[in-house]
Parts: structure tokens; sequence; C-alpha cells
């Protein structure tokens, strides 16, 4: 008896572990084998990220399941996520393992066209994002939605996590700065899921033909926001070129804004946005000063790199052959970790520190990084950090309020 009872408690513990483990959307759907899909011609806006829990990738799992993939669409970087920022595939390209045709939805045909869509039932849209408004993942969402909606055409969403957490940090997107990096009206760090940022676009009418799309969530189950993106046992797939590792995700929305800069952001080296710096800084007086302000959640370290050409990953990087002195960034509390307040207390020191060297090289590109012309002009005017932070507060918290709505877990 006392056998029988023990072979049934280890098997109720196996049962509650497995109905508390974390399913991503993709998850969720093959486990009803995508009887959704069953008849239907089905195009993938996908890329190497869209991969289940035990790694297995969306394409894979959907044919296998006999779906009819007809097409697929991939976005920046491609659709094994191996190409340079920037670089855009021509010519028609076929999946050899589904024989569907390979579309590139990027450079000039960002939004699919009609001929695109021709062939397709159905649209599924699977990509891990990282949580910052300008990775331009959530700008393609948008366009495919909008494709979509104009041709009839319904869509799935299988959802992610955001890699970054529920933190929401920067100001609103403003119409004059708008472009592929920054398409919609939402903050710099938004803190929603690609399936919660859908429901917005939508619901708030930013694609056109809004109210005719049909829009379908395939939620995750059991992922815990207030954990970070490690517990969830998802195998950390690179979703660019640049951002190698999880830590480099979480720095990503304030180190980002040095690509408007003439510090370097780390590309052409092994720890882009992770490791940044110049020729001109002293690192022990950069982190002393910036110890000073007793910033949460992140540890600093003095690094020196060289930037080289990393074909694939960084042609041509700032500072290319020489020798930079700067910091190695760690992120060491994942979930409150602010990584954009960070971002311009360290530009903010800069400016301070080195008023002849450090200079906002591409004020029009740092504007559409941060969604509007203020951030160039506060920088240069020495505004202090917390003013500058201040700044957007308002519209900030009139976003969050906002989101509240569209909140899935």
């Amino acid at each position: 008896m006392n056998r029988i009872n023990a072979v049934f408690s280890s098997f109720l513990v196996l049962l509650i572990i497995c109905s508390c483990s974390f399913q991503t959307g993709l998850d969720v759907a093959a486990k009803g084998n995508f009887s959704m899909f069953e008849g239907k011609k089905v195009g993938i806006v996908t890329n190497h990220t869209a991969v289940s829990v035990n790694g297995e990738h969306i394409v894979d799992l959907m044919f296998v399941k006999g779906v009819d993939i007809t097409a697929i669409y991939a976005p920046e970087h491609g659709f094994r996520g191996n190409v340079e920022r920037g670089v855009i595939i021509e010519g028609i390209n076929i999946d050899s393992a589904t024989g569907a045709e390979v579309f590139s939805i990027y450079g000039n045909n960002r939004k699919p066209s009609p001929d695109m869509l021709k062939d397709i039932d159905i649209m599924v849209f699977d990509i891990q994002d990282v949580g910052a408004r300008f990775y331009t993942y959530i700008s393609t969402l948008g366009m495919v939605m909008e494709a979509a909606a104009e041709n009839g055409i319904p869509v799935y969403i299988f959802d992610r996590p955001n890699p970054v957490g529920r933190i929401a940090e920067g100001p609103l997107m403003q119409e004059d700065f708008i472009s592929f990096v920054g398409q919609y009206p939402i903050v710099l760090r938004h803190g929603m899921t690609v399936g919660e940022l859908a429901l917005m676009y939508k619901d708030n009418n930013f694609i056109n033909k809004a109210g005719d799309l049909d829009l379908h969530i395939i939620q995750m189950k059991n992922w815990n926001t207030r954990k970070p993106f490690t517990k969830t046992k998802l195998p950390w797939i690179a979703p660019s070129p640049n951002i190698k590792n999880i830590n480099e995700a979480l720095v990503y929305p304030g180190t980002c804004l040095f690509e408007g800069t003439n510090f370097s952001e780390g590309r052409g080296t092994i720890h882009p946005f992770e490791w940044v710096g110049a020729p001109y800084v002293d690192p022990e007086k950069l982190i002393q000063k910036l110890n000073e302000r007793n910033i949460k959640g992140i540890q600093m370290e003095p690094v020196i790199f060289t930037p080289v050409d990393i074909p694939g990953t960084a042609m041509n990087p700032k500072y290319k052959d020489e020798q930079c002195h700067g910091i190695a960034l760690t992120v060491t509390d994942p979930v409150h970790f602010k990584s954009l307040e960070f971002g311009i207390h360290l530009i903010n020191v800069l400016m301070g520190l080195y008023p002849n060297e450090f200079i906002i090289s591409r004020p029009e590109f740092l504007g559409n990084l941060w969604g509007n012309e203020n951030a160039a002009t506060m920088f240069n005017e020495y505004k202090p950090a917390e003013e500058i932070i201040n700044s957007y507060k308002e519209e900030l918290d009139d976003f969050i309020a906002v989101r509240k709505k569209y909140l899935l877990y």
C-alpha cells in the first residue's frame, strides 16, 4: 500500500509540474495539432526564433502536423536571422523543407503586397521580440496586420514573452518622427508582448482597415511576468546578429541610443550593446561618476575593445580597428532594471566629462530612436538626467494606463 501511495504521489507531483510549465503560443497551438488551420493554405511571418520550449521550429512543427504552408515571410535579418542590419535579400527563395516560397518583407517590400498574399487563406505571425520600439519586428507586425486586413485574411499571433519584462520607459513616438524604427505611437520600452501590441494596434486604429481585421491571439500559458525570462526555460536564440544573449537584450533599450552619437555601442565586438566606449574615455572615472548616481540593477567594469568587421554581424563599425576604452555592463536585476534611464544617465555623464569629445553625431536618427526632437536638445543643453526622465513622465503614465486594457498575463 505504501508503495502504491508513493507511486501515486510521484505521478501527482509530475502532473502538477507539467500543468504549470511554461508554454509559448506555438506550444499551445501545437498541442491542438493546429486544428484551426485544417484545410487552409497558411502563410507564416517568422524567423529562426520561433521555436517551442523543446526547440522545435514553427515551420517544422506545422509541416509535420500536415499544415499546408504555402508562403513564408522573412523580416529584417532574414528567415534564418543571419543577415546584417540594413542588408536586403533579393530574388525568389524556396524553403527546401516545405516547398513554400520565402518572401522578404524588409527593404522595399516591408508590407506584403496583394501578389505575395494571393496563395494564402490565413496568416500566422511568430517572432521573438526584444521589447524596444525601435526593434523592427513590431513595425513588421503592424504592416502585416494592415496587409491582411486590406486583403480579408485572418491573422493568428502565436504569443511569446517580452524578454525585458513589464517595465515601460520613455516618450511616445510622435508623428513627425515615425520611421521603420518607430512606426506606431507607443513608448520606447513598451513592456508588452507581440500579441498584446497587436490588440492595441487594432483597437486604436494604428493600421488601415483595423476594424476589418479578423485577429486571433494564441496566448502563452504560465508566463510569470514577475520573474526573469530565463525562468521560462526557453532557449535564447539571438533574434538578430547583435542581440546575442539576454543581457544584451536587457541593456539594449538604453545603449541603442548611442547609435546617434560618436560613442561606440559595441558593434564590431563579441559583446554588442553590453560593451560601450570610445578612444577618449577613462573607464575608471566614468564608472565612478555613474556609481555616484546610485543606479540599481547593473554592474559595471572597465573594458578595452577594438571594433572590427564581423561579416554578417557588423561591417564598418564605429571606431573600426581603433582601441576603445569603456565599460562592460551586466544586469544584476533583470526584473527591475531601467535600461533607458541608465542610458540617459550615461549620456549625461559623458556630456559632462567629455564636452569636447562626446557629440550627438546623428541628431535626426537619435530623434527617430527617442520618438521626438527633444533628446538631442536636452542632452546638448546639459539638462540633468532627472529632468530628461521627467520630461516624458506624463505621456508614459498615460500609456501605462491605456495598456492595462491589453495585458493578457
